[in-house]
């Protein structure tokens, strides 16, 4: 991401329906299925800004890693040195195995080019049964110059993004999120493919009664264990370490 990108994000994320609305679907998953204490570390894996990373400093000991020069300047405004982390070129993160209780990577993956191997990571730092809890940006159907600009490689289909989580691995769950908002997304990509200067909707938040209609479905059906949409404009996914 251009360091335009984080600021972008870091002046609308606190209270834009997505951002919030996911930070508070990803906390309520560990939640439910592992619950974090004082004595339990979270790795926040491309940790962005570090807002999700700096609310969960009250529930245990909390890890932001990331590699982006404009991200690690945000994190270590936020953070004490030794919380802030940065991969070795080759994606290794610096932790010991079985050293992490749980790991979030909050629309990260399409990001790397070698995704498999930064969830193989993901396995070699979780003690067994920690969990893994990450979100995707989902459907090639809705690619546009918005994940070009994000440095996107991919946006994933559910078996797409389940297939990285395979032996070693018990997944929990695995669904579309944000399914209601599909339409609108789907034809706001598609002008902006054709008229590619403006403002995003995502860069700046929308009336009050709108943002937190937009947040209650969003959330409501990203915390629910049973809903299996067929499409969504994003997938969050909970995989668990097997022994």
């Amino acid at each position: 991401m251009e360091s335009s990108e984080y600021e972008n994000l870091d002046r609308v994320e606190r209270q834009h329906w997505y951002y919030e609305g996911k930070r508070r679907i990803v906390r309520s998953w560990i939640e439910q299925l592992r619950p974090l204490s004082a004595g339990d570390t979270l790795l926040d894996y491309g940790a962005g800004t570090g807002l999700f990373a700096s609310e969960m400093v009250r529930s245990c000991r909390v890890l932001a890693l990331d590699s982006y020069p404009a991200s690690l300047a945000f994190l270590r405004r936020r953070f004490p040195a030794e919380q802030v982390l940065e991969p070795a070129a080759d994606g290794h993160i610096p932790l010991a195995d079985a050293s992490a209780d749980c790991v979030t990577a909050l629309d990260v993956l399409e990001h790397l080019e070698r995704d498999a191997a930064a969830v193989a990571e993901f396995h070699r730092v979780l003690r067994p049964g920690g969990l893994a809890v990450v979100t995707v940006p989902a459907s090639m159907r809705l690619w546009s110059d918005w994940d070009v600009s994000l440095r996107h490689v991919r946006r994933y289909e559910r078996e797409s993004l389940a297939a990285l989580f395979g032996a070693g691995w018990s997944v929990e769950h695995a669904a579309y999120m944000n399914s209601l908002a599909f339409p609108l997304v789907w034809l706001l990509r598609r002008r902006r493919s054709s008229k590619t200067t403006g403002p995003r909707a995502e860069d700046r938040l929308p009336p009050h009664w709108l943002n937190a209609l937009l947040r209650w479905q969003f959330v409501a059906q990203g915390r629910c264990r049973w809903c299996r949409a067929p499409f969504g404009v994003g997938l969050l996914l909970v995989a668990r370490r097997t022994g």
